[in-house]
């Protein structure tokens, strides 16, 4: 029981030492990975319509 109870405590205390970003830093974040998202799904749309035409030239 007493080892449950010291990793309760142990637990408790990491949780304080915990730094959360702020609110700016969340925005900026967000706003890249969204980004970062539309350029990747662009990349890929452009990948697939190559190889789709090379495959209909093909076939």
């Amino acid at each position: 029981m007493k080892k449950i109870i010291n990793y309760i405590k142990e637990v408790r205390a990491e949780w304080f030492k915990i730094t959360w970003p702020g609110r700016d830093v969340v925005v900026r974040s967000t706003i890249m990975i969204f980004i970062f998202s539309g350029l990747v799904a662009l990349f890929l749309f452009a990948v697939d319509s190559i190889l789709s035409a090379i495959l209909e030239w093909i076939f």
